[in-house]
Protein backbone atom coordinates (compact mmCIF):
# COMPACT_ATOMS: atom_id res chain seq x y z
CA UNK A 1 0.00 0.00 0.00
CA UNK A 2 1.37 3.44 -0.98
CA UNK A 3 2.01 5.69 1.95
CA UNK A 4 -0.41 8.48 3.24
CA UNK A 5 0.78 12.41 2.40
CA UNK A 6 2.59 13.60 5.35
CA UNK A 7 1.30 16.97 6.46
CA UNK A 8 1.76 16.46 10.34
CA UNK A 9 5.12 18.04 10.79
CA UNK A 10 4.43 19.26 14.10
CA UNK A 11 3.23 15.90 15.17
CA UNK A 12 7.03 14.92 14.57
CA UNK A 13 9.13 14.62 11.96
CA UNK A 14 11.03 11.98 9.97
CA UNK A 15 14.87 11.11 10.94
CA UNK A 16 17.52 13.17 8.45
CA UNK A 17 19.33 10.92 6.64
CA UNK A 18 22.71 12.81 7.59
CA UNK A 19 21.12 12.33 11.60
CA UNK A 20 20.53 8.61 11.10
CA UNK A 21 24.41 8.66 8.89
CA UNK A 22 26.27 10.46 12.22
CA UNK A 23 24.57 8.17 14.82
CA UNK A 24 25.43 4.47 13.13
CA UNK A 25 29.15 4.35 14.35
CA UNK A 26 27.69 4.56 18.11
CA UNK A 27 25.49 1.70 17.53
CA UNK A 28 28.12 -0.09 15.75
CA UNK A 29 31.58 0.88 17.50
CA UNK A 30 31.76 3.90 19.79
CA UNK A 31 29.63 2.37 22.98
CA UNK A 32 31.59 3.56 26.10
CA UNK A 33 30.57 5.59 28.69
CA UNK A 34 31.15 8.96 29.01
CA UNK A 35 32.24 8.84 32.61
CA UNK A 36 34.46 5.85 32.23
CA UNK A 37 38.14 7.50 32.09
CA UNK A 38 39.86 5.41 28.94
CA UNK A 39 39.62 5.71 25.39
CA UNK A 40 36.05 4.32 24.93
CA UNK A 41 35.04 6.76 27.98
CA UNK A 42 36.72 9.38 25.47
CA UNK A 43 35.33 8.93 22.58
CA UNK A 44 31.14 9.08 23.52
CA UNK A 45 32.29 12.01 25.81
CA UNK A 46 33.54 14.03 22.92
CA UNK A 47 31.35 13.17 21.47
CA UNK A 48 28.22 14.38 23.86
CA UNK A 49 30.09 17.47 24.36
CA UNK A 50 30.52 18.30 20.05
CA UNK A 51 26.60 18.05 20.16
CA UNK A 52 26.54 20.28 23.25
CA UNK A 53 28.28 23.07 21.30
CA UNK A 54 26.20 22.53 18.45
CA UNK A 55 23.11 22.50 19.86
CA UNK A 56 24.37 25.75 21.96
CA UNK A 57 25.22 26.81 18.26
CA UNK A 58 21.76 27.17 17.33
CA UNK A 59 20.11 28.81 20.24
CA UNK A 60 23.08 31.42 20.60
CA UNK A 61 24.24 30.37 24.08
CA UNK A 62 27.06 28.77 25.61
CA UNK A 63 27.85 24.61 25.46
CA UNK A 64 27.35 24.51 29.03
CA UNK A 65 24.39 25.73 29.85
CA UNK A 66 22.70 23.14 27.70
CA UNK A 67 21.10 19.81 29.23
CA UNK A 68 20.98 16.93 27.64
CA UNK A 69 17.12 15.47 28.70
CA UNK A 70 14.72 12.52 27.36
CA UNK A 71 12.42 14.89 25.35
CA UNK A 72 10.44 18.27 25.98
CA UNK A 73 8.03 16.73 28.18
CA UNK A 74 10.86 16.51 31.01
CA UNK A 75 12.43 19.35 29.79
CA UNK A 76 9.40 21.55 30.84
CA UNK A 77 9.44 19.52 34.21
CA UNK A 78 12.40 19.78 35.05
CA UNK A 79 12.25 23.76 34.01
CA UNK A 80 9.05 24.30 35.89
CA UNK A 81 9.85 22.29 38.68
CA UNK A 82 13.05 23.17 39.37
CA UNK A 83 12.43 26.72 39.77
CA UNK A 84 9.15 26.70 41.34
CA UNK A 85 10.91 24.71 43.81
CA UNK A 86 14.33 25.84 44.02
CA UNK A 87 12.68 29.96 44.49
CA UNK A 88 9.98 29.07 46.80
CA UNK A 89 11.43 31.01 49.84
CA UNK A 90 10.89 33.59 47.47
CA UNK A 91 7.11 33.42 46.28
CA UNK A 92 4.94 30.78 45.02
CA UNK A 93 2.89 32.37 42.03
CA UNK A 94 3.83 31.43 38.72
CA UNK A 95 1.78 32.54 35.45
CA UNK A 96 0.79 30.68 32.11
CA UNK A 97 -0.91 30.86 29.22
CA UNK A 98 -4.09 28.60 28.34
CA UNK A 99 -3.08 26.85 25.51
CA UNK A 100 0.26 25.77 26.85
CA UNK A 101 1.17 22.12 25.93
CA UNK A 102 -0.21 19.50 28.64
CA UNK A 103 3.63 19.44 29.57
CA UNK A 104 3.29 23.01 30.93
CA UNK A 105 -0.12 22.97 32.03
CA UNK A 106 -0.33 19.39 33.88
CA UNK A 107 2.98 20.59 35.62
CA UNK A 108 0.89 23.91 36.67
CA UNK A 109 -2.02 21.87 37.93
CA UNK A 110 0.81 19.16 39.88
CA UNK A 111 2.41 22.52 41.70
CA UNK A 112 -1.44 24.34 42.57
CA UNK A 113 -1.77 20.98 44.66
CA UNK A 114 1.76 21.64 46.46
CA UNK A 115 1.56 25.30 48.05
CA UNK A 116 1.93 27.08 44.60
CA UNK A 117 -0.67 30.02 42.43
CA UNK A 118 -1.19 29.46 39.27
CA UNK A 119 -2.59 32.16 36.70
CA UNK A 120 -3.48 31.07 33.37
CA UNK A 121 -3.57 34.10 31.24
CA UNK A 122 -6.22 34.04 28.54
CA UNK A 123 -5.15 34.71 24.69
CA UNK A 124 -6.66 36.83 21.98
CA UNK A 125 -8.46 35.70 18.85
CA UNK A 126 -5.27 34.75 17.07
CA UNK A 127 -3.80 32.91 19.75
CA UNK A 128 -1.12 35.74 20.87
CA UNK A 129 -1.12 36.70 25.02
CA UNK A 130 -0.98 40.17 25.98
CA UNK A 131 1.73 41.80 27.50
CA UNK A 132 -0.70 44.05 29.40
CA UNK A 133 -2.64 41.30 30.72
CA UNK A 134 0.50 39.56 32.03
CA UNK A 135 1.68 42.70 33.49
CA UNK A 136 -1.38 43.20 35.56
CA UNK A 137 -0.95 39.12 36.78
CA UNK A 138 2.24 39.34 38.11
CA UNK A 139 2.18 39.82 42.45
CA UNK A 140 5.40 40.57 44.81
CA UNK A 141 5.11 36.33 45.10
CA UNK A 142 5.63 35.94 41.13
CA UNK A 143 9.10 33.74 40.45
CA UNK A 144 8.25 32.26 36.66
CA UNK A 145 6.56 33.13 33.84
CA UNK A 146 6.55 30.27 31.29
CA UNK A 147 5.05 30.76 28.01
CA UNK A 148 5.36 28.65 24.82
CA UNK A 149 7.57 30.14 21.80
CA UNK A 150 5.12 28.96 18.96
CA UNK A 151 1.83 27.06 19.56
CA UNK A 152 1.56 23.47 18.38
CA UNK A 153 -1.97 23.34 17.25
CA UNK A 154 -2.37 26.99 15.37
CA UNK A 155 1.49 28.45 15.12
CA UNK A 156 0.73 31.40 17.20
CA UNK A 157 4.55 32.96 17.92
CA UNK A 158 4.46 34.98 21.87
CA UNK A 159 6.00 37.77 22.15
CA UNK A 160 8.94 36.33 24.51
CA UNK A 161 11.42 38.93 24.00
CA UNK A 162 8.76 41.48 25.57
CA UNK A 163 8.07 39.21 28.78
CA UNK A 164 10.92 38.14 29.38
CA UNK A 165 12.06 41.79 29.04
CA UNK A 166 9.62 42.38 31.44
CA UNK A 167 10.01 39.28 33.45
CA UNK A 168 14.14 40.61 33.99
CA UNK A 169 12.87 43.83 35.03
CA UNK A 170 11.48 42.36 38.42
CA UNK A 171 13.51 40.03 39.39
CA UNK A 172 11.17 36.92 37.60
CA UNK A 173 12.55 33.88 35.87
CA UNK A 174 11.03 33.20 32.53
CA UNK A 175 10.66 29.65 30.98
CA UNK A 176 9.54 28.80 27.18
CA UNK A 177 8.65 25.69 25.46
CA UNK A 178 10.19 26.57 21.81
CA UNK A 179 9.73 22.80 20.91
CA UNK A 180 7.52 24.06 17.79
CA UNK A 181 10.17 26.87 16.81
CA UNK A 182 13.23 25.01 16.45
CA UNK A 183 14.12 24.16 13.07
CA UNK A 184 11.39 26.81 11.93
CA UNK A 185 12.27 30.20 12.87
CA UNK A 186 15.50 31.90 14.68
CA UNK A 187 15.93 31.05 18.08
CA UNK A 188 18.39 33.60 19.56
CA UNK A 189 18.90 34.06 23.48
CA UNK A 190 21.55 36.59 23.21
CA UNK A 191 17.89 38.68 22.04
CA UNK A 192 15.18 36.74 23.82
CA UNK A 193 17.03 36.41 26.84
CA UNK A 194 14.54 33.96 28.94
CA UNK A 195 16.35 32.32 31.46
CA UNK A 196 15.11 28.47 30.52
CA UNK A 197 14.31 27.07 27.26
CA UNK A 198 13.38 23.75 25.81
CA UNK A 199 13.35 21.35 23.04
CA UNK A 200 12.28 18.40 21.72
CA UNK A 201 14.32 16.18 19.17
CA UNK A 202 11.75 14.39 17.48
CA UNK A 203 10.55 17.99 16.28
CA UNK A 204 13.71 18.37 13.87
CA UNK A 205 14.49 15.68 12.28
CA UNK A 206 16.48 13.78 14.92
CA UNK A 207 15.19 10.75 17.31
CA UNK A 208 12.06 10.58 19.58
CA UNK A 209 13.14 10.29 23.13
CA UNK A 210 15.62 12.93 23.20
CA UNK A 211 15.99 16.92 24.27
CA UNK A 212 17.36 19.57 25.95
CA UNK A 213 16.99 22.75 28.30
CA UNK A 214 18.56 25.67 28.53
CA UNK A 215 19.34 27.05 31.69
CA UNK A 216 21.14 30.08 31.64
CA UNK A 217 24.13 30.76 33.83
CA UNK A 218 23.24 31.25 37.33
CA UNK A 219 20.06 29.93 37.49
CA UNK A 220 19.59 27.80 40.10
CA UNK A 221 16.77 24.45 39.83
CA UNK A 222 15.80 21.78 42.35
CA UNK A 223 16.49 18.73 41.04
CA UNK A 224 13.62 16.39 39.15
CA UNK A 225 15.78 13.02 39.12
CA UNK A 226 18.65 12.18 41.69
CA UNK A 227 21.71 10.23 40.99
CA UNK A 228 24.94 10.82 39.92
CA UNK A 229 27.00 13.82 38.52
CA UNK A 230 25.87 13.67 34.76
CA UNK A 231 25.27 17.01 32.89
CA UNK A 232 27.03 19.21 35.62
CA UNK A 233 25.12 17.01 37.94
CA UNK A 234 21.84 19.03 36.74
CA UNK A 235 20.57 15.45 34.94
CA UNK A 236 21.79 12.29 36.41
CA UNK A 237 22.35 9.07 34.67
CA UNK A 238 24.28 7.40 31.92
CA UNK A 239 24.23 9.98 28.98
CA UNK A 240 22.04 8.68 25.79
CA UNK A 241 24.80 9.18 23.55
CA UNK A 242 23.58 7.62 20.41
CA UNK A 243 20.28 10.39 20.35
CA UNK A 244 22.58 13.21 21.78
CA UNK A 245 24.74 12.72 19.06
CA UNK A 246 21.18 12.86 15.92
CA UNK A 247 20.18 15.85 17.57
CA UNK A 248 23.14 17.69 18.06
CA UNK A 249 23.63 16.89 14.03
CA UNK A 250 19.89 17.93 13.92
CA UNK A 251 20.62 21.11 14.98
CA UNK A 252 23.65 22.24 13.04
CA UNK A 253 21.55 21.11 9.76
CA UNK A 254 18.80 23.59 11.41
CA UNK A 255 20.84 26.38 11.76
CA UNK A 256 22.91 26.14 8.61
CA UNK A 257 19.77 25.51 6.56
CA UNK A 258 17.52 27.64 8.05
CA UNK A 259 16.55 30.28 5.74
CA UNK A 260 15.73 27.98 3.23
CA UNK A 261 13.78 25.51 4.89
CA UNK A 262 11.74 28.25 6.46
CA UNK A 263 11.14 29.70 3.00
CA UNK A 264 10.15 26.42 1.44
CA UNK A 265 7.26 25.34 4.48
CA UNK A 266 6.04 28.48 4.23
CA UNK A 267 5.42 28.45 0.30
CA UNK A 268 4.22 24.94 0.14
CA UNK A 269 1.69 25.57 3.10
CA UNK A 270 0.57 28.95 1.35
CA UNK A 271 0.29 27.29 -1.59
CA UNK A 272 -1.91 24.05 -0.24
CA UNK A 273 -4.08 26.78 1.62
CA UNK A 274 -4.57 28.42 -1.40
CA UNK A 275 -5.51 25.31 -3.20
CA UNK A 276 -7.88 24.61 -0.60
CA UNK A 277 -9.85 27.57 0.03
CA UNK A 278 -10.13 28.17 -4.03
CA UNK A 279 -12.75 24.85 -3.98
CA UNK A 280 -14.09 25.03 -0.54
CA UNK A 281 -16.27 27.69 0.43
CA UNK A 282 -17.16 27.60 4.35
CA UNK A 283 -13.33 27.42 5.54
CA UNK A 284 -11.22 30.05 7.10
CA UNK A 285 -7.66 29.51 9.04
CA UNK A 286 -6.81 30.46 12.38
CA UNK A 287 -4.30 32.53 13.47
CA UNK A 288 -2.36 35.80 12.46
CA UNK A 289 -0.44 35.10 9.70
CA UNK A 290 2.27 37.47 10.18
CA UNK A 291 2.67 35.92 14.26
CA UNK A 292 2.54 32.28 12.90
CA UNK A 293 5.07 29.17 12.15
CA UNK A 294 5.69 29.36 8.72
CA UNK A 295 4.61 25.89 8.07
CA UNK A 296 1.36 25.21 10.40
CA UNK A 297 -2.22 26.03 9.29
CA UNK A 298 -5.11 25.20 11.29
CA UNK A 299 -8.40 25.46 9.08
CA UNK A 300 -11.43 25.29 10.43
CA UNK A 301 -14.84 24.48 8.06
CA UNK A 302 -17.73 24.78 9.09
CA UNK A 303 -20.29 22.33 9.95
CA UNK A 304 -18.52 19.55 9.95
CA UNK A 305 -16.92 17.75 12.50
CA UNK A 306 -12.63 16.92 12.42
CA UNK A 307 -12.54 13.58 13.40
CA UNK A 308 -15.29 12.72 10.25
CA UNK A 309 -13.02 14.16 7.93
CA UNK A 310 -10.02 12.92 8.85
CA UNK A 311 -11.50 9.39 8.97
CA UNK A 312 -12.25 9.83 5.32
CA UNK A 313 -8.76 10.47 4.09
CA UNK A 314 -6.14 8.82 6.59
CA UNK A 315 -5.50 6.37 4.34
CA UNK A 316 -4.15 8.91 1.70
CA UNK A 317 -2.85 12.16 3.76
CA UNK A 318 -1.94 12.40 7.09
CA UNK A 319 -3.20 15.85 9.28
CA UNK A 320 -4.08 16.26 12.69
CA UNK A 321 -7.54 16.99 14.51
CA UNK A 322 -5.33 19.17 16.63
CA UNK A 323 -2.41 18.90 19.12
CA UNK A 324 -1.75 15.06 18.97
CA UNK A 325 -2.05 14.41 22.54
CA UNK A 326 -5.57 15.25 22.19
CA UNK A 327 -6.12 13.51 18.64
CA UNK A 328 -8.36 10.76 20.40
CA UNK A 329 -10.60 12.89 21.98
CA UNK A 330 -13.95 14.58 19.81
CA UNK A 331 -14.09 17.82 22.60
CA UNK A 332 -12.84 21.24 20.99
CA UNK A 333 -9.46 21.54 21.89
CA UNK A 334 -8.34 23.73 24.71
CA UNK A 335 -6.43 26.44 22.48
CA UNK A 336 -9.03 26.81 19.89
CA UNK A 337 -11.53 27.19 23.34
CA UNK A 338 -9.20 30.15 24.63
CA UNK A 339 -8.76 31.39 20.74
CA UNK A 340 -12.86 31.84 21.10
CA UNK A 341 -13.60 29.81 17.92
CA UNK A 342 -17.07 29.73 17.59
CA UNK A 343 -17.85 26.00 18.29
CA UNK A 344 -19.44 25.42 14.86
CA UNK A 345 -16.33 26.22 13.35
CA UNK A 346 -14.37 24.80 15.97
CA UNK A 347 -15.52 21.37 15.21
CA UNK A 348 -14.47 21.38 11.89
CA UNK A 349 -10.98 21.85 12.65
CA UNK A 350 -7.62 20.27 11.37
CA UNK A 351 -3.99 20.94 11.24
CA UNK A 352 -1.96 20.59 8.46
CA UNK A 353 1.95 21.13 8.85
CA UNK A 354 4.67 21.19 6.26
CA UNK A 355 8.22 20.26 6.68
CA UNK A 356 11.39 20.04 4.78
CA UNK A 357 10.34 17.06 2.67
CA UNK A 358 7.26 18.45 1.27
CA UNK A 359 7.04 18.42 -2.17
CA UNK A 360 4.56 20.64 -4.71
CA UNK A 361 3.37 17.22 -5.92
CA UNK A 362 2.07 16.20 -2.61
CA UNK A 363 0.29 19.58 -2.10
CA UNK A 364 -1.06 18.93 -5.18
CA UNK A 365 -2.21 15.73 -4.64
CA UNK A 366 -3.60 16.53 -0.55
CA UNK A 367 -5.43 19.23 -1.78
CA UNK A 368 -7.91 17.47 -3.71
CA UNK A 369 -8.10 14.59 -1.85
CA UNK A 370 -8.68 16.85 1.03
CA UNK A 371 -11.37 19.23 -0.98
CA UNK A 372 -13.08 16.29 -2.54
CA UNK A 373 -13.66 14.92 0.60
CA UNK A 374 -15.27 17.96 2.61
CA UNK A 375 -17.12 18.27 -0.44
CA UNK A 376 -18.60 14.77 -0.53
CA UNK A 377 -19.37 15.45 3.64
CA UNK A 378 -20.81 18.56 3.33
CA UNK A 379 -23.45 17.58 0.46
CA UNK A 380 -24.62 14.53 2.71
CA UNK A 381 -24.88 16.81 5.40
CA UNK A 382 -27.36 19.39 3.25
CA UNK A 383 -28.39 16.49 1.43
Amino acid sequence: MKTPIYLDYNATTPHDPDVISVMQPFLTEYFGNPSSSYLYGDQTKDAVNNARRQVASLLNCDPPEIVFTSGGTESNNYAIKGAAFNYQYKGNHIITTQIEHPSVLEVCKFLELNGFRVTYLPVDENGIVQITELEKAITSKTTLITVMHSNNEVGSIQPIEEISNLARGRGILTHTDAAQSIGKIPLDLERERVDLLSIAGHKVYAPKGIGALYVRRGTQLSALIHGAGQEQGRRPGTENVLEIVGLGKACEIARRDLKKNMVHMKKMKEKLYSMLQEKIKNIKRNGQQDRQLPNTLSLSIKGLDAHTIISKITDRVAVSAGAACHSDKIQISHVLKAMNVPEEWARGTIRLSTGRMTSEEEVDLASNIISEAVLKLLETNHG
